[in-house]
C-alpha cells in the first residue's frame, strides 16, 4: 500500500466521455485521455484491507493490490508483469469488462470503490506505448498439435496458454477475421479494433497459427480434425440469441441483435460499404436492456436514427445496493452506459404483445404492456396496452446455448440440461482429447469468465498431453461467479 491514508484524500474519480455531439460524429471510443496524476491517486486509494475482496470478485484472480501498489510507486514495467500474469488480454478487459472486482472491492462498502478497471487498462496501454509487451516465444517444442475452434477470448487465451508451452496451436474461425464477438459483437466505439489487431499479430509471432473462413462441418470435417490432432478444443461461444415467439415475429425489420452488429463493424472495418440493415430515419425499438441492447442503441444513434426506444421486462433498478443484494455480490444497481447518456429512452417493467403489420409484411410497431411481479411471474397490469412506433426491432435477450447441430452432433458430445456442452472439471467431453472452454460449456457470460476458462482449459490440455503443467489454472469449471 502505498499511500495509507490514499482511500481518505482523494475521491473515486472515472475517465470523462467526449462530448456527445462530438462522439456521436465518429466510432471512435468514447473517453479523453486520463490525467497521469488523477491515475496514481486513484491507484493510492487502494487500502490495506487485509484479504483483498477484489482478488475473489475477478474470475481471474488479478493481483490488483499488487499493481495498483506498483502504479502509485511508478513502477510500471513491473505493474505489467503483474497484470500479465494473470490476464493475457487486459487491453479487452480492461475496455469490456463490467468490473466486479470493483463491486468486491473492500472500500466500496462504505465508500466509493477504487476505480480499478481504468488502473488496469492505463497500465496495459502504456506498456504496449512503451515496447514492454513482445513475443513470448516457447524456447522447447513439444510435438503436439492442438486445434482450437473459435477465436474469441475463450479461443485466443486458449491458444497463446498452449502456444506458449511449446505446442503447435492453430485456431479456426468461420469467419473472415479473428476475434469473434470482440470482433463483431463490440461496436468499435466501445473498443477499437486496433487493440485486437496488435494483440493478434502478438499471437502469430509466438507461433499461434490463425486460419480464418474454416468453417467446421462444412469445409473443415471434424472427424478429420480429431484424428488429426492430439487435442481439440471447442471455444465457439453461446452464439443462438434468445428469440421473441409473440404474434407478427415473422414480420420484415425484426432482427437478432447479432444479425445487426456486425454489419456496423465491418463497415467500420472497410469489409463493405454500407450496413444491409442501417436504421438512418428509423424508428428503433430494441428490447432487451442489457449490454448488448445498449450496443444496437449506440450503433443506431451513430447510423442516425430518428428514435430509439430500449424496453426492459424487469423494474427499474435501485440506484443503490439492496440489502439483499450485499457487498461483495455484483451490484443490481440502475447503470446508464454511453449510449444511453447519447439519446434514445428507456422504458421498464414492459412486455411486449405482438409486432404490427404495415400490410405489406413490414414491422409498423409494437404493442406493450406493463407488467408487474406476482409470486415469481410477470403479470400484464390491465388496462396499459399501448403502441409505439417501431420501423426496425432488434432482439437484445441474450443468448441460449451453443448452435449444436451438424457437426456437433457427428462429435457426438454430451449437453447438459442447459444445452451447452457437458464438460469434467479439467473442461474434458466425453469424447477423448476434446475439451471445452468458454460460453459454449458455462453458458453466456462475461469476457473475464472467458478469458479465465481459456486459461484454465489451457493448463488442462497441457496436462493431459504431457502428464504434468506448469501453466496457471485460475480456475475450476464448478466455480461460481459472484456476478
Amino acid at each position: 500500500m502505498g499511500e495509507p491514508t490514499g482511500f481518505i484524500n482523494w475521491k473515486r474519480v472515472t475517465p470523462k466521455r467526449r462530448p456527445i455531439p462530438v462522439r456521436v460524429t465518429d466510432w471512435r471510443e468514447v473517453y479523453e485521455p486520463f490525467d497521469a496524476d488523477e491515475l496514481n491517486h486513484q491507484a493510492g486509494r487502494c487500502m490495506d484491507c487485509g484479504i483483498p475482496f477484489c482478488n475473489n470478485g475477478c474470475p481471474l484472480g488479478n493481483l490488483i493490490p499488487d499493481w495498483n501498489d506498483l502504479v502509485y510507486r511508478g513502477h510500471w514495467r513491473d505493474a505489467i508483469e503483474r497484470l500479465h500474469a494473470t490476464n493475457n488480454f487486459p487491453e479487452f478487459t480492461g475496455r469490456l469488462c463490467p468490473a466486479p472486482c470493483e463491486s468486491a472491492c473492500v472500500l466500496g462498502i462504505n465508500q466509493d470503490p477504487v476505480s480499478i478497471k481504468q488502473v488496469e487498462v492505463e497500465i496495459i496501454d502504456r506498456a504496449w506505448n512503451e515496447g514492454w509487451v513482445q513475443p513470448y516465444i516457447a524456447t522447447t517444442k513439444t510435438g503436439k498439435r492442438i486445434a482450437i475452434i473459435g477465436s474469441g477470448p475463450a479461443g485466443l487465451a486458449t491458444a497463446q496458454q498452449l502456444t506458449r508451452a511449446g505446442h503447435d496451436v492453430v485456431v479456426l474461425e468461420r469467419a473472415d477475421r479473428i476475434g469473434g464477438l470482440l470482433r463483431y459483437g463490440i461496436p468499435e466505439f466501445k473498443m477499437e479494433k486496433k487493440y485486437l489487431d496488435r494483440r493478434i499479430e502478438q499471437m502469430r509471432e509466438e507461433g499461434t497459427e490463425f486460419r480464418v473462413n474454416a468453417a467446421v462441418g462444412e469445409n473443415v470435417d471434424i472427424e478429420v480434425l480429431v484424428a488429426s490432432h492430439d487435442a481439440v478444443v471447442l471455444a465457439c461461444g453461446s452464439t443462438i440469441g434468445r428469440d421473441l415467439p409473440v404474434p407478427g415475429r415473422e414480420l420484415r425489420g425484426i432482427h437478432q441483435a447479432m444479425e445487426y452488429l456486425p454489419f456496423a463493424n465491418k463497415v467500420q472495418q472497410g469489409d463493405i460499404a454500407d450496413s444491409p440493415i442501417d436504421a438512418n430515419g428509423k424508428h428503433v425499438v430494441i428490447i432487451g436492456g442489457g449490454d448488448t441492447g445498449a450496443d444496437c442503441l449506440g450503433t443506431a444513434i451513430r447510423q442516425g436514427a430518428a428514435s430509439i426506444t430500449q424496453l426492459e421486462i424487469m423494474p427499474m433498478p435501485p440506484t443503490e445496493r439492496a440489502s439483499t443484494n450485499p457487498w461483495p455480490q455484483w451490484s443490481l444497481i440502475y447503470r446508464t452506459s454511453s449510449a444511453h447518456e447519447e439519446g434514445g429512452e428507456r422504458m421498464f417493467s414492459v412486455n411486449t404483445e405482438r409486432f404490427v403489420d404495415d400490410g405489406n409484411g413490414n414491422v409498423k410497431a409494437l404493442v406493450i404492456n406493463e407488467v408487474q411481479m406476482v409470486d415469481g411471474k410477470f403479470e400484464t397490469i390491465a388496462g396499459t396496452a399501448r403502441e409505439i412506433p417501431a420501423d426496425l426491432v432488434f432482439l437484445a435477450l441474450g443468448f441460449i446455448g451453443p448452435e449444436t447441430g451438424s457437426w456437433i452432433e457427428q462429435l457426438g458430445v454430451n449437453l447438459d440440461a442447459r444445452g451447452n456442452i457437458s464438460r469434467a472439471d479439467n473442461y474434458a467431453t466425453n469424447i477423448p482429447s476434446v475439451f471445452v472452454a468458454g460460453d459454449m460449456g458455462r453458458g453466456q457470460s462475461l469476457i473475464v469468465w472467458a478469458i479465465a476458462e481459456g486459461r484454465a482449459c489451457a493448463s488442462a490440455v497441457d496436462e493431459y498431453l504431457m502428464g504434468e503443467t506448469s501453466l496457471p489454472s485460475p480456475i475450476a469449471s464448478s466455480a461460481r461467479p459472484l456476478v
